[in-house]
């Protein structure tokens, strides 16, 4: 990875969305699927969907800071999933679907409790129960997992629910989308 690249961390749901949503931003040079956050040695699809890996489905954003700073994609972060239910977002439910941000240094541990201040308590009216823990081991998810929006957009969930979230994404970041 470039020295000027840093990585970022969030669980906040399927994965899949979180990966088509961060994918679009100026300055995010790469998203990869994977899974963060659990006692196993090591995770793959289904034992972290048994539950008994504790690992939550997250995405590992690789972005430029002088184009995108980490306090950005917190914001986003907040704004696209519902950080107040514990183990789920909409229709999936499980630990793997929790609200986590798992920081790689001290600076991130800061700006992501600031954030939830700031800005999730401002964004949600329930408390927020999403997980700010440290980042021990990040497991890529399987290759059909990886860029899964663009490869599959007629698969159902897809459809149903990464599109209307991408929707309401484009609106309100309009400024901090990639030019086509």
């Amino acid at each position: 990875m470039d020295k000027h690249l840093e990585k970022a961390v969030f669980g906040a749901g399927c994965f899949w969305c979180v990966e088509s949503v961060f994918l679009e931003l100026r300055g995010v040079e790469s998203v990869q699927s994977g899974y963060a956050g659990g006692a196993a040695e090591r995770a793959n699809y289904k034992e972290v969907c048994s539950g008994l890996t504790k690992h939550a489905e997250v995405a590992q954003i690789i972005f430029d800071p002088s184009v995108i700073a980490f306090e950005q994609l917190l914001q986003v972060f907040w704004s696209t999933h519902d950080p107040t239910t514990p183990n789920r977002q909409g229709n999936d439910r499980g630990p793997q679907y929790r609200s986590a941000i798992f920081y790689l240094d001290e600076a991130q541990r800061l700006s992501a409790e600031k954030s939830k201040q700031e800005i999730a308590t401002q964004l949600w009216s329930a408390p927020i129960v999403t997980e700010i823990s440290p980042l021990q081991e990040f497991f890529a998810a399987e290759d059909y997992h990886q860029n899964y929006f663009k490869l599959n957009p007629g698969n159902p969930y897809c459809q149903l629910v990464i599109n209307p979230k991408l929707k309401k994404f484009r609106a309100n970041f309009a400024g901090l989308l990639k030019k086509d």
